[in-house]
């Protein structure tokens, strides 16, 4: 076996995670571990040089001082191991990404007890610089916390195993818990900055006189989607006070446009196809137009709308790819 395979083996046994859990996850006894930190090192080497100088010179008062020390300094172990025991976790949600951005996954905390938790911090447990500020939890109250990963891979990226700290009350001893959520989030192909127009065919919607969103003739307004392109927008209605509206044009039919990976060059790589792709399903959403997308065994008709631009997306990141990537 492999140092790594040893190390992971290790770290299942000592701290009790070995991968996905489900929800609620609940911090028990057992899952909580308590170490001093520097400061609690130091103190304690303080403690110790006044104790042997106290026993030297037979200083009663320095005896009185060290054990009154000493003994607030093993209380602040209870505290802390108290702020964290019984603290119930659960994934929160997680919205897709594109390739390069950042991934936010909700966490939420539940505090069941009637007394407060203080002081506590959340963070990858492989990233401790991507920790969230600290926070508190109220008695009998739920508190959603934020980790940012950074996504540099399209497909699904798991949340990593996350570490939950307090060094509540005095900053000698610090407590902490280590789990893993089961949340994971899609990440989108990286759009192609500079990519080419979208490949408008001659396909068009036919009928004599229907409405659609073509560019012939101004027919009317209609009210403002968040897809509609800014061309589209009544600006002059908008700088007047008054609701946001969109222009309608009527003409042969709407027109649509299919998104074909064989349409592509055959010099363009596997991400770079896909980046092209992704460009053109965002600049047709945001023109409003119908757009099919064609994928080595996938196919999706022309359509619009949130839910078709989330399908073509999806079918773009999980191209090739295996179900899941690590976090990083």
């Amino acid at each position: 076996m492999t140092l790594a395979g040893i190390r992971v083996r290790l770290q299942r046994w000592l701290f009790r995670v070995g991968g996905p859990e489900p929800a609620p996850i609940r911090l028990g006894q057992r899952r909580i571990f308590v170490l001093p930190t520097g400061f609690g090192l130091a103190l304690g080497l303080t403690l110790l040089v006044m104790l042997l100088a106290s026993i030297n010179y037979a200083l009663s008062l320095g005896f009185g001082l060290t054990f009154l020390i000493g003994s607030v300094a093993w209380i602040s172990i209870h505290h802390a191991f108290r702020n964290l025991v019984d603290l119930a976790i659960s994934p929160g949600r997680s919205e897709a990404v594109f390739c390069g951005s950042p991934a936010h996954f909700s966490i939420l905390l539940h505090n069941a007890s009637l007394r407060p938790r203080l002081g506590l911090e959340l963070f990858p447990t492989r990233s401790p610089t991507l920790r969230a500020p600290p926070f508190s939890l109220l008695p009998e109250s739920t508190s959603t916390q934020e980790i940012i990963i950074p996504a540099t891979t399209r497909g699904w990226l798991r949340l990593p195993r996350l570490s939950l700290e307090t060094r509540h009350p005095l900053g000698l001893i610090r407590a902490w818990s280590l789990f893993q959520p089961d949340l994971r989030c899609l990440v989108y192909p990286a759009p192609e900055t500079d990519a080419p127009p979208l490949p408008f065919g001659d396909d068009t919607r036919p009928g004599p006189g229907a409405h659609g969103h073509g560019q012939d003739d101004f027919a009317g307004l209609r009210h403002h989607q968040p897809a509609d392109s800014p061309r589209h927008v009544a600006w002059k209605s908008v700088a007047r006070g008054g609701p946001w509206r969109t222009k309608q044009f009527a003409g042969a039919g709407s027109q649509s446009v299919w998104l074909d990976w064989q349409g592509l060059p055959a010099n363009l790589g596997l991400d770079a196809r896909l980046s092209r792709l992704a460009r053109w399903v965002i600049d047709a959403d945001a023109s409003g137009v119908d757009y099919g997308l064609r994928l080595p065994g996938t196919e999706f008709h022309p359509a619009r709308g949130a839910a078709h631009r989330h399908a073509c997306l999806s079918a773009l990141a999980l191209f090739g790819a295996s179900d899941e990537q690590p976090a990083p």
